[in-house]
């Protein structure tokens, strides 16, 4: 039997606080007034209620104690901004192309998807001309000796899908994924979808949030299944060198764990290889013996996910002179993304820190005491019409506890925010700057 006592308003969130009979204490976390998880004051284990106000029948634990998309909570805020012409909204929370795709691209998919040859479904796996053309790609990039065919390669709708048709080949309920935090929102939510626990594997700023291998070993238990990593990093823009990366193949491979690397941002890396997982040498060492074999239960996976990733990109990209053509346009994006990082590096007013940047994202703290970044964006984007990331939006709520508790502190640790640098053109990263400076009359 139990009984409320609240809601109490505690910033942004709202804590609802219920006794049982024998007195012991819960609570419960909600964003924006939505209860997501019971937790125990006394042992910190999660419980989620089954009912829902106004539903006939119970829901998942597992969706009731993932927090809700961080995206649409930060838009909400933008929202409240009033526009003018000299001043619009300008929104760096997303990590999206600031331009659209180039015209050959654009005509191909025009052709392609106006073919009735793409209105069936495909091959699960992918298109196999696609997989076979992919594969070259795939050396152009990671050199002409790279051990990659087309039997190892898989298409997916995005990364998100990729990484959760993985994990669930990987690993069951009560089983655990390493990941270095700051870590991206939708990794530890798929996580939490799926009933796996995420282990925190805490990054520092002074090493320029770059993950430790050897902190990442002391993590490993019994129920560790896969280790995953971002590079370039999203939130924080951190590039790891081939180096680190093989570093951490090698602890995997010493565990008997996977490896996961998302490289959604790979093209925008200063050195190639991005890493040399896949040459000879390595691949014989450190990769599974049968990537196919892997792919046989990915298929089991996507087959209930997507059944196939959409047909006409596929066919778009399955011309080889339009991936050619496109490499030359990735390079010119790559080139006049890196400038626009420099712009915004050089702008920034005075008292603001860049602790990383890379690929599409600055990870920048704000220079305001006792103000949190989660207080700080909502502020800057009701305010100032400038929308961001805060850091607690890629760690647990609680994140400076357990911090504190494993002897891993940092003073400022909750004042991070995530800058999306590829969203803008340099003209709006100027103005963004600008707008910045406005804060220490906002904030003191």
């Amino acid at each position: 039997m139990y009984h409320w006592k609240g809601p109490s308003a505690i910033g942004d969130f709202t804590k609802y606080v219920l006794y049982t009979v024998n007195c012991e204490n819960w609570a419960v976390w909600s964003i924006d007034g939505i209860p997501r998880a019971w937790e125990s004051s006394q042992d910190n284990d999660f419980h989620t209620p089954r009912s829902w106000p106004g539903l006939a029948f119970r829901l998942s634990r597992s969706v009731l104690s993932t927090i809700p998309p961080p995206i649409p909570r930060a838009k909400a805020w933008g929202s409240a901004y009033t526009p003018s012409p000299g001043r619009p909204l300008l929104d760096m929370s997303q990590g999206v192309p600031g331009s659209p795709p180039p015209d050959i691209l654009l005509d191909a998919l025009a052709k392609t998807s106006s073919s009735p040859l793409s209105s069936g479904y495909g091959h699960v796996l992918g298109e196999p001309k696609l997989r076979s053309t992919f594969a070259q790609e795939m050396k152009t990039v990671y050199g002409p000796d790279a051990d990659v065919n087309a039997e190892d390669i898989a298409f997916t709708s995005g990364c998100n899908m990729a990484f959760i048709a993985t994990v669930m080949c990987l690993a069951d309920v009560g089983d655990e994924v390493i990941l270095p935090v700051p870590w991206y929102f939708n990794h530890h939510m798929s996580l939490s979808l799926l009933a796996i626990k995420s282990v925190p594997l805490y990054t520092r700023s002074d090493d320029g949030f770059l993950p430790s291998p050897a902190e990442c070993k002391k993590l490993i238990t019994s129920k560790t299944k896969a280790i995953a990593l971002v590079t370039p990093n999203n939130p924080t823009g951190a590039i790891y060198s081939p180096a680190l990366i093989a570093e951490f193949a090698e602890l995997a491979h010493q565990n008997n764990i996977a490896l996961i690397v998302d490289e959604t941002y790979r093209d925008f890396v200063e050195h190639y290889p991005p890493h040399r997982l896949f040459s000879p040498i390595q691949s014989d060492t450190l990769q599974p013996p049968a990537v196919p074999e892997l792919l046989h239960h990915v298929t089991t996976t996507l087959d209930c996910l997507q059944i196939c990733a959409p047909r006409p990109p596929q066919l778009a990209l399955a011309d080889s002179t339009i991936l050619t053509e496109l490499r030359s346009s990735i390079l010119e994006n790559a080139k006049a993304l890196k400038a626009r990082h420099e712009i915004f590096r050089k702008s920034l007013p005075s008292g603001w820190t860049i602790g990383s940047q890379g690929g599409y994202f600055a990870f920048v703290k704000h220079p305001f005491q006792n103000v949190t970044s989660l207080e700080f964006c909502q502020r800057l984007a009701q305010e100032l019409g400038v929308l961001a990331l805060p850091a607690q939006f890629f760690s647990y709520e609680r994140d400076d506890l357990s911090r504190q508790a494993l002897g891993l502190s940092e003073d400022g640790w909750d004042r991070w925010i995530r800058f999306s640098v590829a969203n803008v053109d340099d003209e709006k990263i100027l103005e963004v700057c600008e707008r910045l400076k406005e804060c220490k009359a906002h904030f003191g």
